[in-house]
């Protein structure tokens, strides 16, 4: 094994286990804010969900730049580690986890939490027992698509994390690198390995949303 394979390994780890810390990251605000969104009629909902929404039309480096704002304010000891690229990551990804768990808690018949709360149940157990199992295609739907998307992650990781071998360097900042370079048989072979991995994301959430529809 190439000194280069190596550290594209490496890079492939490191990205995956990246994205996998922003999903768990964001994962239970995620869903509060999804169910929150489905659920709530009173004023400023226009304004949450446009909020809410920004990362995805903003340039990714305006919002790792205000990443690096807030994190150099608050604390400075984990800018530029893989800390970092995780919270870019997480930002970068957190909209779409939302937008696919609150499309799948609007589908669901309001009625049958009322049913539930008839019979004497609380918030929390209608949620968890009810709303939620009847939400699940729906919310991992959601959540392989944020994966999908952290996986890709590069404008925001970079402001905040940099390129540091073997601590920020993902797949998406490695490709870059090797343009860089001039290593274009090297930047495309990363290319393959993203596109297998952001493929086997969207195709597993077209599966479930396609389970989903078939199970109404």
């Amino acid at each position: 094994m190439t000194h280069q394979v190596a550290n594209e390994i490496v890079a492939l780890a490191l990205t995956l286990r990246i994205a996998a810390c922003a999903i768990v990251l964001i994962l239970p605000f995620g869903i509060l804010a999804a169910y929150g969104l489905s659920r709530y009629r009173g004023p400023g909902k226009s304004l949450i969900e446009t909020l809410l929404a920004l990362p995805l039309v903003l340039p990714p480096v305006a919002i790792g730049l205000i990443l690096l704002e807030l994190l150099s304010r608050s604390t400075s000891s984990i800018l530029f580690t893989w800390k970092s690229a995780v919270i870019a990551t997480a930002a970068m990804s957190f909209p779409l986890l939302v937008r696919g768990a609150r499309s799948a808690f609007d589908a669901i018949d309001p009625r049958l939490a009322d049913v539930a709360r008839t019979l004497g149940r609380g918030p929390l157990y209608v949620f968890w027992r009810v709303t939620l199992p009847l939400a699940w295609r729906g919310v991992v739907g959601g959540l392989l698509t944020a994966f999908a998307r952290a996986l890709g992650e590069f404008g925001a990781t970079i402001v905040v994390a940099g390129s540091i071998p073997g601590e920020t360097r993902t797949l998406s900042l490695a490709i870059f690198q090797h343009i860089e370079a001039g290593r274009d048989a090297a930047a495309m072979r990363l290319v393959g390995l993203s596109l297998a991995c952001a493929f086997l994301c969207l195709w597993s959430t077209e599966r479930l949303l396609l389970r989903s529809k078939r199970g109404r």
